[in-house]
């Protein structure tokens, strides 16, 4: 399940089946997405409310009806992107000797 591990669920604010209701409502229940070849709306059904920009920002302004495909795509880029940030732990290599 993906919601396997996060706390996410629990920072959602109480009213949020309301708030994601009158965001498909308002998106015609339809995906948001641009398609990138013809820049048309994508046609799918939204299954998805998504956060535009990451975090908790839970205003309507910062939501968007993604359908299934597009959403798990963004969410993957912005797990990849997060994922790139973290420093890494792993030691420097060791310079050769022989190196000045």
């Amino acid at each position: 399940m993906f919601w396997h591990g996060s706390n996410r669920r629990f920072r959602l604010p109480a009213d949020w089946s309301v708030r994601r209701l009158s965001v498909l409502k308002r998106d015609g229940f339809q995906c948001v997405t641009l398609l990138r070849d013809t820049g048309a709306r994508c046609t799918a059904p939204a299954t998805d409310v998504d956060h535009i920009v990451p975090g908790d920002d839970h205003d309507p302004a910062n939501l968007q009806s993604l359908c299934r495909w597009h959403h798990a795509r963004k969410s993957s880029a912005e797990g990849a992107a997060a994922r790139r940030r973290r420093v890494s732990r792993q030691r420097p290599a060791d310079r050769h000797p022989g190196e000045l």
